[in-house]
């Protein structure tokens, strides 16, 4: 392998945990009702674990509900239990064909708990991105062991991944940023 494959894998793996830290943001609760709150909780369909998103179509009609419409209306019952056994803070209420949750609007409690699970989950990313920078140094060292690189190029290297890990942990910044003003906006 060489530094360019290196730094390819990184970036690639470092892109990854930015994703996963979007996709995570995307579950915390705003004052909005939106479908990613709910898309990856499962449900017990035909003795399976299901996701949500498989079992539903979803729907916002004003901005603080979120209609769940099963596609077997068999399996509203399952839904509307996934639902209430998640930790979203709402009561599904069900009409026979459809689950509507009704969002409250958040507390100031509620907002400042849901930044510090934003900055966890923020924390984490940078965690991810770190260990691949680990990874990638010790894979760059490694060629410079088996003499495939020089001592400078080593060097080299080393202050570029610096460089592009710095990139990544500054975009996690960006978004955790975004996503606060988000959650304090009343």
């Amino acid at each position: 392998m060489t530094v360019a494959e290196t730094f390819a894998e990184a970036k690639e793996k470092m892109a990854k945990a930015i994703e996963h830290v979007r996709e995570e943001f995307a579950t915390i609760r705003t004052g909005r009702a939106s479908s990613a709150l709910v898309e990856k909780l499962t449900a017990e369909y035909y003795g399976t674990p299901t996701p949500l998103q498989q079992l539903a179509t979803f729907s916002t009609p004003e901005a603080r509900v979120l209609l769940v419409t099963p596609f077997d209306p068999s399996s509203l019952k399952a839904v509307e239990k996934a639902i209430m056994q998640s930790d979203l803070g709402v009561n599904p209420s069900n009409d026979g064909k459809t689950i509507r949750l009704s969002f409250p609007p958040l507390t100031e409690d509620r907002r400042k708990e849901f930044v510090k699970l934003a900055k966890q989950r923020a924390e984490d990313g940078r965690i991810a991105i770190r260990n691949v920078r680990r990874d990638a140094k010790k894979e760059i060292e490694k060629l410079e062991k088996d003499s495939d690189i020089s001592k400078d190029d080593l060097e080299r290297a080393e202050k570029d991944l610096e460089k592009i890990t710095s990139e990544y942990v500054a975009e996690i910044d960006t978004i955790l940023a975004a996503k606060e003003k988000e959650l304090l906006e009343v």
